[in-house]
């Protein structure tokens, strides 16, 4: 399962479901992202939602409290190192960094399922079932990033 993790994913779809049934797609129905695992242990996940507004002026720090905001609730991301549970099927990311500060020093468990070049990690999280599709765009497994 290791080995089949090692290089980069394209980001298909974001999902959740709650409890009542209400999925919702928090970037989007159609959102762009990034997942990259490496021999060495390491993982970098990237997502946002797709054509976000661009700022007024070009030097972030001149950033508006509304750009901010739109630009935080359209981006998710972290990074850190990871380690597989083979006989649970589970992925575990250390992470490290994030632009979601709780995550921090957390533990990611995440399922894994593989149909030919895609991958589906999911989780059950307090706000429900959490279910991300990638797909393989890069096969570049030995070298770190």
């Amino acid at each position: 399962m290791r080995e089949r993790l090692f290089g980069g994913w394209r980001l298909l779809s974001w999902r959740w479901c709650d409890a009542a049934g209400e999925v919702d797609s928090p970037l989007g129905d159609d959102p762009v992202g990034q997942l990259m695992y490496d021999s060495s242990g390491t993982v970098s996940a990237q997502l946002a939602r797709r054509n976000q507004p661009r700022f007024e002026d070009d030097d972030w720090r001149r950033a508006t409290a509304e750009e901010k905001k739109a630009a935080w609730s359209g981006y998710f991301a972290y990074f850190g190192t990871y380690t597989v549970d083979e006989d649970a099927r589970e992925v575990i990311h250390h992470v490290e960094g994030s632009s979601f500060p709780n995550l921090v020093g957390t533990e990611q468990r995440r399922s894994c399922t593989f149909a030919e070049n895609r991958l589906t990690l999911a989780a059950e999280t307090p706000w429900g079932r959490v279910t991300i599709v990638w797909e393989k765009f890069c096969a570049n497994s030995t070298a770190g990033f």
